[in-house]
């Protein structure tokens, strides 16, 4: 059987990701898609890349019909959960930054899971160069039942979730009065739930923010469950509380939104290690965490590797001598092998190598200036990095969580 796209869940990491790059719709010209006025949204395509996208995407076999009772569905949705493996670690939708190699890149280093950027239902129906360029699983923004629903029917062959985010509370979310914004209009909120869950053989998972009282966050989550949500993702932050480092999230909320539920739960938030996992699980009782911000800086946050900003006494180098240098090597790697547009590239370098760059802010300036990237250049100013030393590795304690079931994954992420 071949491997399905999965949105925005995955299943057994053991499961070959090779045709679920973002270019499989796409043929080797449209790879290509140029933008002139601005060359970070070209796609960072090479011929070799466009050589190992031929497969034709074929959909999954027919999915059985959805349930029926508030039981059979709590019932399917464990069922689903499980048979997914329980991911407990999670990557969390990022705008821009949970494309396919770092979704991928995260998946080498202990993540079980992966949601994929936050996708407008209306573009993705009608556009068809955004489902070519953006369309590896896919994770809906919507206000609009019917639109959502087309958009996710298109997608639902290759899901093992179709996930509304209720969540992002940013500005172009207020503009678009969608996401976290959402949180205004609930009647809105449960109509799309149930169109969904009502309509699609796939199950439906939900990603929210807590209200500032808790009584309302636990309505909120509850209709979400009764409108056929079979997953629920519980950032501890409200919709005005966007500076993670600023606020703390709320545990006691998301442990009391799991007390309620009687469907799978994740949290999100204050995830920078793994000891921070392990508070997480015990203070909650949640099924799994999400990850976000630390994981930009820090893809191997799952494999017990911690940035120098959380060393404790008694962490060492990891046996590789991993450091972010070498996470940014690997990213290279995977991007020149899966085409994503030179924005997103951009973008994580700069997060990954950061403390680097604040040793070698001359380096940071040669990379802000240079208006058309290569590969070639990127793996040349990396090892100029290395060679001008001042470099942060990674730490890890000593019998931490194993790499070696994940070292060697290409699973589709």
């Amino acid at each position: 059987m071949r491997p399905r796209r999965l949105a925005p869940l995955l299943p057994d990491p053991r499961r070959l990701l090779r045709y679920l790059n973002p270019s499989a719709a796409m043929s080797p010209a449209a790879a290509h898609l140029a933008t002139a006025a601005n060359p970070d949204e070209d796609l960072c395509a090479s011929a070799a890349a466009d050589a190992a996208v031929t497969e034709e995407l074929v959909p999954a076999p027919p999915l059985p019909p959805p349930p029926v009772s508030a039981e059979e569905r709590v019932e399917r949705a464990w069922a689903h959960w499980r048979r997914l493996g329980a991911p407990r670690l999670t990557v969390a939708p990022m705008v821009d930054n949970s494309e396919l190699p770092f979704r991928m890149l995260c998946r080498r280093y202990g993540a079980d899971a992966a949601y994929t950027p936050m996708l407008h239902s209306r573009i993705f129906s009608e556009n068809e160069k955004y489902r070519s360029m953006e369309f590896t699983t896919c994770k809906f923004c919507a206000n609009d039942p019917d639109i959502l629903l087309q958009a996710a029917k298109m997608v639902e062959p290759y899901c093992d979730y179709v996930d509304i985010n209720f969540g992002c509370p940013q500005r172009i979310a207020r503009r678009g009065n969608y996401g976290a914004f959402l949180m205004d209009n609930l009647p809105l909120v449960k109509s799309l739930v149930q169109n969904l869950s009502a309509n699609l053989h796939v199950p439906v998972s939900c990603k929210i923010r807590v209200f500032p009282q808790l009584e309302d966050t636990l309505a909120y989550a509850k209709m979400l469950e009764e409108a056929g949500a079979s997953l629920v993702a519980v950032h501890g932050r409200t919709r005005d509380q966007k500076d993670g480092k600023k606020f703390r999230a709320d545990w006691d909320a998301i442990k009391a939104v799991k007390d309620a539920l009687r469907i799978p739960v994740l949290a999100n938030g204050n995830i920078r290690h793994m000891e921070d996992v392990k508070d997480c699980l015990e203070h909650t009782g949640a099924d799994g965490v999400l990850s976000a911000e630390t994981l930009l800086e820090n893809p191997a946050l799952f494999a017990g590797f911690r940035t120098k900003e959380w060393k404790e006494d008694g962490d060492e180098n990891g046996d590789s001598g991993l450091d972010q240098a070498d996470l940014v090597i690997e990213y290279l790697k995977l991007c020149e092998q899966y085409p994503v547009p030179w924005r997103m590239i951009r973008s994580h370098v700069h997060k990954m190598l950061g403390d680097w760059f604040r040793v070698h802010p001359e380096v940071r300036e040669e990379l802000n200036k240079q208006p058309i990237l290569t590969f070639e250049w990127l793996h040349d100013m990396v090892m100029r990095l290395k060679q001008l030393g001042g470099g942060v590795p990674l730490y890890r304690k000593e019998g931490s969580i194993p790499m070696a079931q994940n070292e060697l994954a290409t699973e589709n992420a």
